[in-house]
């Protein structure tokens, strides 16, 4: 008799194993391992993946056999299922819940399509892109022959980076191997996208985006899995793609939130990738315009080594970079510390548009005014109906006013009375990209003036010509020619957050937007709105996102913060808490921090309150088995209220 052993769909962590159902003779020829399957489960058919195939089973009694085989196509690859079950066991959570992340809904009419015929192997890609780095050329050489080398590459201001990952996976294709790409967003994917048109066979590679139509991307990720496809570019969810034969893993900008997921059991994109490495025993890359802490620890750990460029090439390669606060700038221009566009910002985008270049504009924060708060005292202006912030919209409102309304509940706020000074006057707190470009507009009168933000509209690239181009982070364009000039304003808002990550999130933001600014050479400049002596502002006018990361990774070592040690978040009810507590049997010498009042929600019924367990990174695994541990227990007694589990969450206050 042969033995499916399934992964039933069924999100309870004390399920969380496979279950042993008989395959019938007329599956037997169509079952096979990673296939999907339909079985009877307590009672009622649920989905579920073949595991594994055996000829015996522990099972004493009689097996249930498989209800239904929609298709024998093997959707999960051992690599992959080995991947999802260390994944489950690091992040506290159950192999079925990965498995949603890790496989595309199903979709027959793809399946029915013939796979393309894989083009002959592309040679070695021209060395000449990453000349400039020493270790470059050796890490090209290491991928062609199929060995593991691990880098952590800080690229050159300017660098055409798509380009250089291509040149990566193309090194990789050369000597037989696969390779997967993560970036964060669309509009970076749409870059890379075009650099694998230019410099890999046109069949080589596939894209696995998140906005495609279900079946386009269930082809898609078929022509990966039955090996057609060898390099795989994607977004977050691309990290389980079923690479064949995987000898590189590359994560893009892995400071960007956008890698961390939301569902459960909210694994992180270059955590993955970097467990996928180690398992598979291939090349890894993390690479970025700056350094995370994380990163940082990889090379202090010596996981891997530093591919950066010498310094006399980065000054030849990066714009002149300016902070508004530094001695000569206050004696010149006193109101220069508080005036949201001072007057080295105004003369630096000036010139810039006078010789003919556009001007990139960052401003953190999107919309109109998205904050406001009471002109007396500065307290957060609040809705008196649900206590959300309020804020004005881009949308002027009837008879051509903006009204400030509640950024929750939308009810207007025509009046206001501030509950610690009776105050009845606002002022803006945080001013959106809306909101600037008008001042602009005003301040530049006749020249164009762009906006990119997902309020107006993310734009992927700007005509060369000169222009003022408004932007949040992240949605910068690509400028024709690079940017002339680049102002990077309030900087108070990304170095004040209350986040363990501000700093090294600030740098990153500043050097990707720095990044599209033309050298020095060719005029090109920055300016950051920004105290001179502060550590982030020092890193980025020395362009040395490496010294930050170190000195990061430094801080949070004696604090015992993470990369160092590993936290997980407990979150739910007090009752909950205290009974999820009560049962854990959390390693020794585990910190117990907390609880602190989790803030409301749109939505949220009762009080939630939040615990942080802090351990030693040596006793990461241990505190994931404990946490999952009870889980378990509480999901067989069938507790109502539910605690939600992260481990290693990026936002820790």
């Amino acid at each position: 008799m042969q033995v499916a052993r399934v992964v039933v769909d069924v999100p309870l962590a004390h399920l969380d194993r496979p279950f042993d159902y008989a395959v019938p003779e007329k599956f037997a020829d169509t079952v096979q391992p990673g296939c999907r399957v339909r079985v009877r489960f307590h009672g009622r058919l649920v989905d579920g993946v073949v595991w594994e195939l055996a000829d015996t089973t522990e099972f004493a009694g009689t097996l249930q056999p498989l209800s239904h085989v929609p298709s024998g196509e093997p959707v999960l690859t051992p690599q992959v299922a080995r991947l999802v079950r260390a994944v489950a066991d690091r992040y506290a959570g159950t192999a079925s819940d990965v498995l949603r992340l890790a496989l595309p809904p199903r979709r027959a009419a793809a399946e029915k399509r013939p796979a393309p015929t894989p083009e002959e192997l592309p040679g070695p890609p021209d060395p000449a892109g990453f000349a400039r780095y020493p270790a470059g050329p050796a890490l090209l050489g290491a991928l062609a022959e199929g060995r593991p080398a691990r880098a952590v590459w800080t690229a050159l201001p300017g660098e055409d980076w798509p380009a250089r990952l291509v040149e990566l996976c193309r090194a990789a294709l050369s000597g037989r191997r696969g390779a997967l790409v993560v970036v964060p967003d669309g509009k970076d994917l749409d870059r890379l996208t075009a650099a694998a048109e230019r410099l890999l066979p046109e069949h080589s590679f596939t894209v696995l985006r998140a906005d495609d139509s279900p079946e386009k991307r269930y082809r898609r990720f078929l022509a990966a899995s039955r090996g057609a496809a060898q390099v795989v570019l994607g977004t977050r969810a691309a990290m389980f793609a079923p690479v064949r034969d995987l000898g590189l893993v590359v994560v893009w900008d892995d400071g960007d939130d956008l890698h961390a997921d939301e569902h459960a059991p909210y694994p992180h994109a270059r955590d993955v990738l970097v467990q996928r490495a180690w398992l598979d025993s291939c090349a890894a890359v993390v690479a970025g315009t700056s350094r995370t802490a994380e990163a940082a620890l990889l090379v202090e750990s010596g996981w891997a080594h530093e591919l950066v460029a010498d310094r006399a090439v980065l000054r030849a390669a990066a714009p002149r970079v300016q902070a508004l606060g530094d001695d000569f700038e206050l004696a010149r221009d006193a109101a220069a510390r508080t005036a949201r566009l001072p007057s080295l910002a105004y003369d630096a985008a000036r010139k810039a548009l006078a010789a003919g270049a556009p001007v990139l504009v960052q401003v953190p924060r999107r919309g109109y005014v998205p904050s406001l708060a009471c002109a007396r005292c500065r307290a957060p202006a609040r809705c008196a109906a649900c206590a959300g912030p309020l804020g004005i919209s881009p949308r002027p409102g009837p008879g051509g006013s903006r009204i400030p309304a509640c950024r929750w509940c939308a009810r207007p706020a025509a009046t206001f009375d501030c509950p610690h000074c009776h105050g009845t006057k606002l002022r803006a707190s945080v001013v959106g990209e809306s909101r600037t470009a008008e001042e602009l507009a005003r301040a530049f009168a006749g020249t164009t003036v762009r906006t990119s933000g997902s309020t107006s509209g993310v734009l992927a690239t700007v005509p060369a010509g000169p222009a003022l181009v408004v932007a949040t982070p992240g949605a910068e364009p690509v400028a024709d020619g690079g940017y002339g000039a680049a102002l990077l304003l309030d900087s108070w808002a990304l170095l004040g957050r209350a986040d363990l990550r501000a700093g090294e999130e600030t740098l990153r933001r500043w050097t990707n937007a720095a990044s599209l600014v033309r050298p020095a050479s060719a005029g090109g400049q920055v300016v950051v709105a920004a105290d001179a002596g502060h550590p982030v502002v020092q890193a980025l006018v020395r362009w040395d996102p490496g010294w930050l990361a170190e000195r990061e990774l430094a801080d949070r070592r004696e604090l015992g913060f993470p990369p160092v040690t590993r936290m997980a978040s407990l979150v739910g009810s007090p009752a909950a808490l205290g009974d999820f507590l009560a049962a854990a049997r959390l390693p020794a010498g585990a910190d117990l921090l907390g609880p602190v009042p989790e803030p409301p929600r749109p939505g949220q019924e009762g009080e939630r309150e939040r615990y942080l367990v802090r351990v030693p990174r040596s006793e990461g695994a241990a505190l994931a088995h404990a946490l999952a541990a009870v889980q378990g227990v509480r999901s067989a007694r069938k507790v109502p209220e539910h605690v939600r589990v992260q481990l290693d969450p990026l936002t820790l206050v």
